[in-house]
């Protein structure tokens, strides 16, 4: 298998080993900090925590190229999990010293250390492989976060068990710190990656992400889908509500509606991460959203607990392939341009979720089949229409290609 064959480099197995640490480290910190803020402060601090993470992400995006370009290296990089292991672990102090408003700032520093961090090491990422090799190192770092979205929540509650609170945030703190040491390490060998210098201002205005997605309206498409996608998926947030109401079952249920999902997107990810994918990939992309909204929808009649739980497997096992997809798409361009892009679709995201956590649960809780139903319906169409437009794209720019005559330097 690629996964397997790329962990035997001391780099790539060096950098996915820190990312898993780093990576479950982001899971233990968000379950504590949304056990504190509901435990200090109950569920309206929770959702105050969630948007002073969400909003560093939307700001850089739009306003921080600048900044975003001044950590373009494995080494810069370091420098930011050096500082993610300060604050995660003066966050239960800062509780107890400045209650609500110091947790909310230093969520807000933390959301803004992720917002500069994950884009970066995306676009970094690719250039660390052979282009062959591209999809496979994006798979295998897509398992990073399969992995720590079953493991996570698991492992801050029975630490929660066990140790204090302040000693779980000080575990998570260590986490970040393996990162930074393995990042600062890889840093030495590997050098500047991306093309970070000074350039004349015509061509920065060129790498302007509005610029990029007007010359490439395929990959905007991808993007605004992706948005529109992780909208819908805010439903799933009314699922408790839809096993009460159809099959009379609670956490038990729930629990087991979790776990086969998680088992689908691990089983997805060892396919999508190594198998040959077919070209188009923004149509291909768009097409998943599509099978996605399918199984969203039919979610809301499932007949039965069993059906459910293998709709649930079926929708985890697309979302690596959703998550490779894109990934290797914006791989494709240079890694400036890639940054650009990484940083514009997680704005879209964070924004669509942040958005959709007000929205979307609180109006499928009192009608969760048809909550269910109009969510996936709706990402069904809206898939569907991007995808037809992708294409329509991709046949007009090959048509292009063929009709503009291309001349030899000889």
């Amino acid at each position: 298998m690629e996964y397997v064959r790329l962990l035997r480099r001391r780099r790539i197995l060096a950098l996915w080993g820190a990312q898993s640490l780093s990576v479950l480290g982001d899971r233990l910190y968000a379950m504590a900090i949304m056990w504190i803020a509901w435990e200090e402060s109950g569920a309206g601090a929770m959702g105050l925590v969630a948007v002073a993470e969400s909003v560093p992400y939307i700001v850089m995006g739009t306003l921080g190229r600048r900044i975003m370009d001044r950590f373009a290296s494995l080494r810069a990089l370091a420098v930011v999990d050096a500082v993610r292991v300060v604050l995660v672990a003066a966050l239960p102090w800062a509780w107890d010293a400045g209650g609500t408003p110091a947790m909310l700032a230093l969520a807000a520093l933390l959301g803004l250390a992720g917002a500069v961090f994950d884009p970066n090491l995306g676009a970094l990422v690719p250039d660390l492989v052979k282009p062959g090799e591209v999809q496979a190192v994006n798979g295998l770092m897509d398992l990073t976060g399969r992995i720590a979205r079953i493991a996570g929540p698991g492992a801050a509650g029975a630490l929660l068990v066990v140790v204090p609170e302040p000693v779980l945030f000080l575990l998570d703190a260590a986490t970040f710190a393996v990162s930074a040491v393995a990042l600062a390490a890889l840093g030495r060998v590997v050098g500047r990656v991306a093309d970070t210098g000074p350039m004349p201002a015509a061509a920065a205005e060129k790498l302007r992400a509005r610029e990029i997605l007007r010359e490439h309206p395929t990959t905007a498409t991808a993007i605004s889908v992706h948005g529109f996608g992780i909208f819908a998926q805010a439903v799933a947030l009314a699922m408790p509500a839809l096993l009460a109401a159809h099959f009379d079952a609670g956490a038990g249920a729930y629990g087991l509606v979790l776990a086969a999902t998680g088992a689908g997107a691990l089983a997805g990810n060892l396919v999508a991460g190594n198998a040959r994918l077919p070209a188009s990939p923004p149509v291909r992309y768009c097409l998943l959203w599509a099978a996605s909204g399918a199984l969203l929808a039919i979610t809301g009649s499932a007949g039965s607990l069993p059906v459910l739980l293998v709709i649930s497997a079926a929708a985890g096992a697309i979302a690596p392939f959703l998550g490779v997809t894109l990934q290797t798409h914006l791989a494709e361009f240079p890694p400036a341009a890639r940054r650009r892009l990484m940083s514009v679709d997680l704005t879209v995201i964070r924004t669509a979720g942040t958005a959709s956590m007000l929205v979307v649960p609180a109006a499928a809780a009192s009608s969760p089949s048809a909550g269910f139903w109009t969510a996936g319906a709706a990402t069904v169409v809206v898939s569907l229409t991007g995808a037809a437009m992708a294409w329509r794209w991709t046949l007009r720019r090959a048509e292009t290609r063929v009709e503009t005559p291309v001349f030899s330097r000889d």
